[in-house]
């Protein structure tokens, strides 16, 4: 992908792309949680990074309400990042968030889906009942919001499609992010109407059958994303991860599907704003 051209004005660095150049989006990351993200400087030194990299556009998520109103200060006024709301199901002992919070924070036109939530078995012990409740609070909140879901599942495939299924998650939709489950899963999923994300675990050298389903994911139902600071791609294993580096996360899929970055730019792009409907292309 041909790099952006940059313009330095001041103490601002704003960033033109060529008519018709393929942008990326970073479909899931945390800036608040980069080193150096729980200052503004540091979370614009990480969006202009990545805009120079040729990122046109970020989700920040959210994964619990104690940290969200931080968050979205450390966002205010950056043009291309949007913000979701939620609380992630490993946040133990935090604030239960309540359907009428969820939609109050809805409220904003920064909040352009409702998560990150979902199921997560493998580090959990005993009754889970208490995460499928949360799950169904969101999933509530994005049906009567109409906002996208970002679904996160890990260990827990059955339960996670049982209660979309039974709490009407097609209508509202959503991505099942860093999408890690067998192509079985990824059906029931693609079935409900959902987008499949994939992240940096694409790259690792163990992730065949993962590549495999990333081959056959229907192109119109593919994002990317980097989880930062989480699960950096080859080649910055160990490192911190960077919404920048979504464009290594990229280069493989594209790599895998046999077509060029710029078409596949260009596809999970348009998907991205499709789903997000909120999100402003900048």
């Amino acid at each position: 992908m041909a790099a952006p051209r940059v313009w330095v004005s001041g103490r601002l660095h704003v960033v033109y792309w060529e008519k018709g150049q393929s942008v990326l989006v970073d479909s899931h990351c945390h800036l608040d949680r980069l080193p150096g993200g729980d200052t503004p400087e540091g979370v614009r030194k990480a969006v202009l990074e990545a805009r120079e990299a040729g990122v046109g556009h970020i989700l920040c998520v959210a994964i619990d309400l104690e940290s969200y109103p931080r968050m979205r200060e450390l966002i205010q006024g950056i043009d291309g990042v949007s913000v979701s709301v939620g609380v992630h199901p490993n946040e133990h002992d935090r604030q239960e968030p309540s359907l009428e919070r969820l939609l109050q924070e809805a409220e904003d036109p920064a909040v352009v889906a409702i998560g990150e939530t979902g199921l997560d078995y493998f580090r959990e012990e005993g009754d889970q009942e208490w995460q499928r409740r949360r799950f169904r609070t969101h999933i509530r909140a994005a049906r009567e919001t109409g906002l996208p879901l970002v679904i996160h599942t890990r260990d827990a495939r059955d339960d996670t499609l049982r209660v979309m299924e039974e709490e009407g998650a097609d209508v509202c939709g959503g991505v099942m992010h860093c999408f890690t489950e067998s192509w079985e899963m990824a059906k029931r999923a693609l079935e409900m109407g959902f987008y499949l994300s994939f992240s940096g675990i694409v790259t690792f050298r163990n992730a065949d059958s993962l590549r495999e389903v990333a081959r056959r994911v229907p192109l119109d139902r593919l994002l990317v994303e980097t989880d930062s600071p989480y699960l950096a791609p080859v080649p910055h294993r160990g490192k911190p991860n960077r919404p920048a580096w979504v464009v290594d996360v990229a280069r493989r899929i594209a790599e895998e599907r046999g077509m060029t970055e710029e078409a596949l730019a260009a596809a999970t792009t348009e998907n991205f704003f499709a789903l997000f409907r909120r999100a402003r292309r900048e």
